[in-house]
């Protein structure tokens, strides 16, 4: 793992086409900006690890090929919930 440290508007560019900005900083949390392409999916760490854990009420893996379906399922969740 790598540990880098950054102040406010500073940025880190990880390969040749992702860039992080922070925007804000607050006293438990930060606001971040990432500049990626569209193809490359972007999750919280929270929805991977919940739907890991709940990996067993569903029908597919949890692997790299998944990552449209979580996404799908959080969408439903979110309509059925009347959050749009």
């Amino acid at each position: 793992m790598l540990i880098l440290q950054r102040k406010k508007e500073q940025a880190l560019n990880i390969g040749d086409n992702i860039s992080i900005t922070v925007l804000e900083i607050g006293n438990d949390w930060v606001k971040l900006a990432i500049d990626a392409p569209r193809d490359v999916s972007i999750l919280r760490s929270e929805l991977v690890e919940a739907a890991s854990a709940n990996q067993e009420a569903v029908s597919f893996p949890l692997n790299a090929g998944s990552i449209s379906k979580i996404k799908e399922f959080i969408s439903d969740q979110r309509k059925n919930n009347g959050n749009t």
